[in-house]
């Protein structure tokens, strides 16, 4: 599950993590009242930044991030922000609408740093990566200066370990106060990681602000970050679970959610129904093998019931982009059988125009061949493919036509 940025921050707050002072608003006349309000406190130094407030990375590039001197300039930086779709890298061509701005203090920055905790799914541990390449993009530097990437797993019990983060803030270049103020970071964001059952936990840039008389060695703060969470963990985060963003999630992807399936729209013409990740992962493979090209991934999981089936099937074809439907069933937990009648209810219920072909195996699977078989009347655009490799064939050449 992703947040917005300024949620982010609120829980960086949250576990000590030093941030500028931000408000986040929703039109331009608020933009420039909130300018006003920031220049006026610690760090504001006469500039703020505004920032669109949706799930993509590469906003500066869209022109989503622009930093303001005056509130007027706030105030002409939302109209332009908030009336037009923003276009980054990680948005559809189309670009997405923005309706939350977040307007920051504006903080003079001496040096950059990037740093991040994720998962080592190889080392089954958290792991955190930090580097003095801070404000890039982290895969650019990894690829072109792969020397400059820390990486140093931490215990997904105990968390990080007071000489990891000694260690990683000497190596990372920083002097005096800077090293107890990275280090406590470092911990605070670990702390934060664990607790709330973080996939990704990043700042970037974490940085050092110009020296002060009070503060002479600068001071150590997170200006942007982005926190991902285990969806598998939602249930014990009932406070996490409540940043969600409805707006923000595909409305086909929360409709399968809701009855237990696991949906992604992709760009191809043959609709897959499937039970298992890997199954699905593989079905795939084997429409574009034979020169087709999937339209969803959709993962009905191991106990689909006739509800569920006839969701996905709901959820398939009401994209108009799908001219074929793939269902790949291996009976384990789901008997095939049970499958096979919620195929029959589904295909009565939503009704089917384009070709569908069904391949089953496993458990009662004989039986469940005999109900589609005498299903065939009713449901004329379905045929059964005996293997898998059969099954992507037809519906390829069904659809091909």
């Amino acid at each position: 599950m992703n947040i917005h940025e300024y949620q982010a921050r609120e829980l960086l707050i949250k576990f000590g993590v030093p941030v500028p002072a931000a408000i986040v608003v929703t039109n331009p006349m608020d933009a420039a009242k909130a300018f006003d309000k920031l220049v006026t406190r610690q760090h504001g130094g006469g500039m703020a930044v505004v920032k669109a407030q949706v799930h993509a990375g590469g906003r500066g590039k869209g022109g989503g991030v622009r930093m303001v001197r005056s509130s007027d300039e706030a105030r002409k930086a939302a109209t332009e922000i908030l009336t037009r779709p923003l276009v980054t890298p990680q948005t559809p061509p189309e670009g997405v609408p923005v309706t939350k701005l977040m307007v920051a203090a504006g903080v003079e920055i001496a040096k950059e740093y990037y740093l991040a905790i994720a998962v080592d799914r190889k080392n089954s541990a958290p792991i955190i990566v930090a580097s003095a390449e801070g404000g890039m993009d982290i895969e650019q530097v990894a690829r072109e200066k792969p020397e400059a990437i820390i990486r140093e797993p931490i215990s997904p019990i105990a968390g990080l370990a007071p000489y990891q983060a000694r260690k990683i803030a000497y190596r990372l270049g920083f002097k005096g106060q800077q090293v107890r103020m990275a280090g406590k970071i470092m911990h605070q964001l670990s702390d934060l990681f664990l607790k709330c059952d973080c996939s990704l936990a990043e700042i970037n840039p974490l940085i050092v602000t110009k020296p002060t008389d009070e503060h002479p060695d600068g001071v150590v703060m997170a200006v942007d970050a982005k926190i991902n969470f285990d969806e598998n963990a939602l249930i014990r985060q009932e406070d996490i679970r409540s940043l969600e963003d409805p707006t923000e999630v595909n409305a086909d992807e929360a409709h399968a959610s809701r009855f237990g399936l696991s949906y992604i729209k992709l760009d191809g013409s043959i609709g897959c129904l499937v039970n298992g990740a890997g199954l699905a992962m593989a079905t795939m493979d084997i429409i574009k093998l034979h020169g087709g090209e999937p339209a969803n991934f959709l993962d009905v999981g191991g106990s689909a019931s006739e509800e569920a089936v006839t969701e996905a099937f709901r959820i398939i074809l009401q994209d108009p982009k799908v001219n074929g439907v793939l269902v790949n069933i291996f009976g384990g937990i789901a008997k095939c059988d049970t499958i096979a009648r919620a195929i029959v209810v589904a295909a009565k219920e939503v009704g089917f125009t384009v070709p569908l072909v069904v391949r089953l195996e496993g458990t009662n699977v004989e039986e469940a061949r005999k109900i589609l078989e005498e299903a065939k009347a009713e449901i004329p655009t379905m045929q059964i493919g005996g293997d898998l490799t059969e099954a992507a064939k037809m519906i390829t050449a069904a659809t091909a036509a």
